[in-house]
């Protein structure tokens, strides 16, 4: 947009925000043409479960008339619900960044003028609980105010059907559609928000997950654990406490909820140096295991002493180790799910272990419906820390998979074996798997839009090779991949080699290639040359 249109389009949204504060800014950055167009210029959309973005003025942030309109698109969705599935109410939940309190107040007040119910939480909690309240008390659905491990100032607005799962199509696109053409609603009463349910609610999750991992004996586990100044420390402690693992070591800067994330990099776990405070108290107490959740507390970290120094596990070693721990669980109408970014190894340990296994999408969007009617979801798994242990929360869960890992680790422990012990016997059993992802961060929208255009051109004209390996297959996933639903994607195979899968984020302006190589001996360098050629395919 010209100038005069970006001025246009600021002086109409201006006049329509009720916040001063958010209007204010919007009028003041009128002749300030680069500002305006960050506010103006990339409307935020209805994308993975809901929206994402920086905290500022103007459609392409998060503030309370973005969440205003989001919030009328989910009432009108609800409308179309029958009436019985509308009378659960709508769960609302919040954590601790910038605008997530005021925004939470936004939701509610939207809703209740709809003559809603709303299952309100507290504050300052786990994501999780959310899912975990819209199953427990058969709610119509749930919105959490959290942007996850994004940046210090972005918030999100994350939105659980029915069936306590993210949102997906067609619903989000319904939503979308609906928030866009919304009426301008006048001011709003201040509303009286009731959490008695909400409390409730975390009460029976705590109550819930303390009886299914509870510890036959007290347990000597010397744990690290930190939140990362997110919002899991409380229940994270008390749950683990709970188990039995009475002392926690945590590491005491980051256990209070700070939006700025001071002391971190960046406030995710896989990040490197995220995790420097927690390794160097667990090298001070000499700890067993280092766990670790991202801010939202919907994901975990692990790392283990390997060979006398810290190792932080990948994603999807946590994800075979609790699968090592859960397969023997299994009934006969249980299911396991991992996604098409993920190790496949998790399918061959399923196999083994007579369990039905199934690749989704990537997302726990499907990843939690990757159970059929008739079928539980016993687990399920991401490669970016997200974990699903628990049928009762339709979503990754990093509390419930710290418990998970940490009774794990105590039961092989009185067993006289070890976590890396086990990492070791599966990789000696189903295949000595070497992982890698490359991701680069775009600088703005037309170097995202090029590098999706380098994607197309992978499919028009197919590589035979790939860091000296042969290419099997070229797999267009926009086309479908083994009956999933199309997404924007190409896979690379080489035969029983391994893969690439190159796709752009879901929730950042990145483009993330997914290296996996089973290899054939301890001197095999070959994820390095796949790596190699991927680094330079981006470049």
């Amino acid at each position: 947009m010209s100038l005069d249109e970006l001025q246009d389009a600021a002086r109409a949204w201006a006049e329509l925000d009720h916040d001063p504060d958010t209007r204010a800014q919007l009028l003041s950055a009128l002749d300030d043409e680069p500002r305006l167009a960050t506010m103006m210029g990339n409307p935020l959309s209805f994308g993975t479960a809901g929206l994402r973005g920086p905290v500022m003025a103007g459609p392409s942030g998060m503030n309370r008339r973005t969440v205003r309109r989001a919030t009328q698109g989910v009432v009108a969705w609800l409308n179309t619900l029958d009436e019985s599935t509308r009378a659960g109410g709508v769960v609302v939940g919040c954590d601790a960044r910038h605008g997530s309190a005021d925004f939470y107040d936004e939701v509610i007040r939207v809703l209740t003028h709809a003559g809603m119910e709303v299952v309100a939480l507290p504050p300052q909690l786990p994501t999780p609980l959310v899912p975990f309240t819209v199953r427990q008390f058969s709610a119509a659905a749930g919105i959490m105010i959290t942007a996850s491990h994004n940046p210090a100032p972005d918030n999100g607005y994350k939105l659980y059907v029915t069936d306590g799962a993210q949102v997906n199509a067609p619903v989000d696109s319904f939503i979308e559609a609906a928030m866009n053409s919304a009426d301008e609603l006048a001011n709003l009463p201040d509303v009286d928000i009731d959490d008695t349910r909400g409390r409730l609610a975390q009460m029976l999750y705590v109550e819930h997950h303390v009886s299914r991992w509870r510890l036959p004996e007290r347990s000597p586990l010397r744990i690290v654990y930190t939140p990362v100044c997110g919002v899991g420390g409380q229940i994270a402690t008390e749950t683990l406490t709970g188990v039995g693992f009475p002392v926690i070591n945590c590491v005491t800067s980051q256990m209070v909820p700070d939006p700025h994330f001071r002391g971190l990099p960046f406030p995710n776990p896989e990040e490197a140096g995220v995790l420097d405070a927690a390794l160097a108290l667990a090298n001070e107490i000499d700890a067993d295991i280092v766990i670790a959740n991202d801010p939202d507390a919907d994901r975990l970290a692990v790392a283990l002493v390997d060979g006398g120094s810290w190792r932080i596990l990948s994603g999807d070693e946590i994800g075979w180790l609790l699968a090592s721990a859960l397969l023997p669980t299994c009934e006969s109408h249980d299911v396991v799910a991992t996604s098409i970014v993920s190790s496949e190894l998790l399918l061959r340990m399923a196999a083994a272990a007579g369990v039905t296994a199934r690749q989704t999408l990537t997302g726990f969007k499907w990843i939690a419906r990757g159970a059929d009617v008739g079928e539980r979801l016993a687990f399920g798994y991401e490669e970016a820390l997200g974990y699903a242990v628990d049928p009762t929360v339709a979503d990754k869960d990093g509390i419930s998979a710290a418990l998970a890992i940490c009774t794990y680790a105590d039961q092989l422990r009185r067993d006289g074996r070890s976590l890396l012990e086990v990492l070791a016997h599966i990789r000696a059993t189903f295949g000595d798997v070497a992982l890698l992802q490359v991701s680069l961060r775009a600088n703005d929208a037309t170097e995202l839009d090029r590098w999706r255009q380098r994607l197309r051109d992978l499919i028009a004209s197919p590589p035979t090779t790939w860091g000296d390996c042969a290419v099997s297959e070229v797999i267009d996933l926009n086309e479908g991949y083994h009956g999933l639903a199309p997404t924007t994607g190409v896979m690379l195979r080489f035969a029983q080699r391994g893969r690439v899968t190159i796709r752009p984020s879901g929730t950042e302006p990145k483009m993330k290639a997914y290296l996996e190589i089973v290899r054939q001996g301890p001197s095999d360098d070959t994820l390095n040359r796949v790596a190699t050629a991927t680094r330079a395919w981006f470049a």
